[in-house]
């Protein structure tokens, strides 16, 4: 009876392999996470549940909640803490924030999208998406900075959240990480909050300059090309005597805000949200 019951085992095994390809390979991920101890199945089992799908390089996951705090005290390659992945997610997340305003909003211009794009993505935002799915919970730092607060600290959280996507498009692909972060930006930021919330740089530019009685903002035409109905505008501001940014823009409008942006950033002060 067992030897019958094995080959029918075996049978049913190979019909599901031929018809699933990819059952293989979930199968050999469920056997690696069987064998895990208990804090790494746990860490993995979390992932699972936020990515919503399985995993399957697990070393990769842990290298990316892997503070460069432990390297020294493990004798690890300095390769091997979550920065290099936070590179490659960097890279990703701007691609897929990218694709999802293309379809959210069809109608708007680069300049609208850009300036969304990097609300969405700045550190802080980052950070409180990352705090929301707990992943300060699974990050491993050294025995030496254990209290000091790494884990909850804004540039490092928002580091891992870029490191996790960043490892899950080397595993499972785009459509994977894509998936995450539509799930995770759509459910957890209010867009058309943040779109009301778009930075009026002029306005801040002028608070900036006036309170640091270096004069009201000018702003000057450069150049503009194209017929009446398709103008590009290049349009600098001037704070005292010198040009502090330049903007180009299909209005005058568009044009002295991106000029003001440009300014505020030479001065050194980052636009908030």
């Amino acid at each position: 009876m067992r030897s019958a019951s094995a080959a029918t085992t075996r049978r049913l095994f190979s019909k599901r392999v031929i018809s699933d390809p990819g059952f293989l390979t979930r199968f050999g991920a469920y056997l690696r996470k069987r064998d895990l101890d208990a804090r790494t199945r746990g860490i993995v089992e979390h992932l699972e549940t936020i990515f919503g799908t399985w995993i399957n390089d697990i070393p990769l996951y842990l290298k990316a909640l892997r503070h460069r705090s432990i390297l020294i005290e493990h004798n690890l390659h300095n390769i091997e803490s979550y920065e290099q992945l936070e590179f490659l997610g960097d890279a990703v997340l701007d691609l897929i924030v990218a694709d999802l305003l293309f379809e959210r909003y069809p109608k708007e211009d680069e300049g609208f999208m850009t300036q969304m794009r990097s609300k969405i993505v700045r550190a802080e935002t980052l950070a409180r998406l990352a705090m929301g799915l707990r992943i300060q919970e699974l990050i491993e730092v050294g025995d030496r900075v254990r209290d000091q607060g790494i884990q909850t600290s804004v540039n490092v959280m928002s580091d891992i959240f870029e490191a996790l996507i960043g490892a899950l498009y080397r595993d499972r692909g785009y459509a994977a990480a894509f998936s995450f972060v539509k799930r995770a930006i759509l459910h957890e930021l209010d867009l058309t909050h943040i779109e009301a919330e778009r930075s009026n740089h002029k306005s801040m530019l002028l608070e900036y300059a006036q309170g640091r009685r270096l004069g009201i903002p000018v702003y000057r035409i450069a150049d503009v090309v194209g017929p009446d109905h398709i103008r590009t505008y290049t349009i600098d501001v001037l704070v005292g005597d010198h040009v502090m940014g330049t903007g180009i823009g299909k209005s005058k409008k568009k044009a002295e805000q991106n000029a003001a942006e440009q300014a505020l950033a030479a001065f050194g002060k980052t636009p908030n949200p």
